[in-house]
């Protein structure tokens, strides 16, 4: 195998891809690098759910077999990447992070694994989540099968959840990139947290068939990387229509970059309330640094509110109503007495309670929500606010924990995530700064399909700045 500088294992995507077409590495020696780094050293950060490092060595060799003979198949063929453990893939456990699932098997891959295959991309493991990806509600980060998910900038703070395998993989250096999930705040959490770049799609663009439902008309997979152009490639890749998945958006995307709208014309909603009040004081430098680099590059910026709906208590009548119809053998069945944090235990039983009357309400009134922010998207062309508010939490800490003191009136864009989620809306995650020794980064919300959009905002925000590009000390 040729040596391996350690830079590589930051390496973005375009600069590996450069790295096989120029023969100064091979697929296979990438992948014995990146699987072999992801066996060693994804136990530490609980990040690693089932290595995979002997079918990623098969399948980069026939990558190489394949070079050799001047079959090109795109910028990811012969990348190494991780999906997060609620993704299938045919004859290897996909345990949906929970004790009762430990020996769950399909005889089939999910279509991302199926297009990812397709492209010459090289899976070398899954990745851990939290059990159930979340559903019913959980008190600790130690609700997983492999632990709680420590955060490689400090491992005495959680990774984030549910995708907490996939961020600590990509932010480590584990692997070039990952796919993970979201329902509400399960890919902007984890990568707020762990300071990586990571995309949640529109709802129904990129395919779910072959992932773990939680929620049928909620649920999201996407990439976390290393940038915003990272993000794009994959995302070419995973999204298109596909019959298999009942929400598929029967659409595809195409990475235009050099189309992309520029920056100074764009006009960007945001809450001064959320820097000023709502962020945690050590966290406001690195936001309004953010901000500024924004209107640097052109931007306008324009005080927006939210539409006036209340996000919380739709969000949880979906998800409780729908996650209890997906887990009802597992709850009837007493298996759900197996998981490991009680508090979920107890609210996936409470979730068999929620009235019929009570969902359709909900999603009565998240049609509203739809019409009032394709109205909001009028005025402005993206919505700005931080990913997350505070940096991320002790590992030991309860997540339900109150906010010490009493909370500004105006709320900002704190619901964000939750309205954004309901209204099927994209989102880009970018690493903006550091509190203390942990990453803070902003979340860039834009309309239905307008991922181009938001990569176009990402490059020109990496191009300013270098957060992306930092490494946590432990890697």
């Amino acid at each position: 195998m040729a040596e391996i500088n350690q830079d590589l294992f930051f390496s973005t995507i375009p600069e590996l891809h450069a790295h096989l077409m120029d023969k100064s590495l091979s697929a296979a020696d990438l992948a014995r690098a990146f699987a072999g780094r992801l066996q060693q050293l994804g136990p530490r950060y609980n990040a690693l759910a089932l290595p995979l490092t002997q079918q990623a060595v098969r399948k980069a060799e026939h990558v190489d077999k394949d070079l050799k003979r001047g079959r090109t198949r795109g910028p990811l063929q012969g990348i190494p990447y991780g999906a997060k453990d609620l993704i299938s893939f045919a004859g290897q456990p996909t345990t949906w992070g929970a004790p009762p699932l430990a020996s769950q098997v399909f005889d089939y891959d999910a279509t991302v694994i199926t297009r990812l295959s397709g492209v010459g991309a090289v899976l070398a493991g899954k990745l851990s989540t939290v059990q159930l990806a979340g559903g019913g509600g959980y008190r600790f980060a130690s609700a997983s099968l492999q632990g709680p998910g420590k955060n490689p900038w400090d491992t005495a703070r959680w990774s984030g959840g549910s995708s907490s395998g996939p961020a600590a993989a990509v932010a480590a250096g584990l692997v070039p990139f990952a796919i993970g999930s979201e329902t509400s705040g399960s890919i902007v959490t984890p990568a707020s947290y762990c300071g990586v770049t990571a995309l949640r799609p529109t709802y129904g663009l990129v395919s779910r068939h072959g992932a773990m439902a939680l929620s049928w008309t909620l649920d999201k997979l996407g990439p976390f990387a290393r940038s915003a152009e990272d993000c794009g490639l994959i995302l070419q890749v995973i999204a298109g229509k596909d019959g298999q998945d009942p929400g598929s958006a029967g659409q595809s995307f195409y990475y235009t970059p050099q189309y992309a709208r520029p920056v100074k014309e764009m006009r960007a909603g945001f809450a001064p309330v959320d820097v000023a009040e709502w962020a945690d004081p050590e966290t406001r430098p690195a936001f309004q640094a953010a901000f500024a680099a924004l209107r640097e590059a052109g931007m306008a910026f324009q005080e927006t509110k939210l539409p006036d709906f209340p996000y919380g208590s739709v969000i949880n009548a979906v998800i409780g109503a729908e996650e209890a119809s997906i887990f009802e053998p597992m709850i009837t069945s007493g298996q759900v007495n197996q998981l490991a944090d009680a508090a979920q235990i107890a609210g996936l039983k409470a979730n068999l309670d929620i009235p019929a009357t009570a969902y359709l309400k909900a999603m009565r009134i998240r049609r509203q929500i739809q019409d009032a922010f394709q109205e909001l998207f009028g005025s402005v062309d993206v919505l700005v606010a931080p990913g997350r508010f505070s940096v991320a939490t002790p590992i030991d800490q309860p997540l339900d924990r109150d906010r010490p003191g009493t909370p500004p009136q105006d709320r900002g864009m704190t619901p964000l995530i939750q309205a954004a989620n309901l209204a099927g809306l994209p989102a880009l995650v970018l690493p903006c700064g550091f509190a203390g020794n942990l990453p803070v980064a902003l979340q860039i919300v834009g309309p239905p399909f307008s991922e181009n959009v938001l990569l176009a905002i990402g490059r020109e925000f990496q191009a300013r700045t270098d957060w992306h590009k930092r490494r946590p000390p432990v890697a």
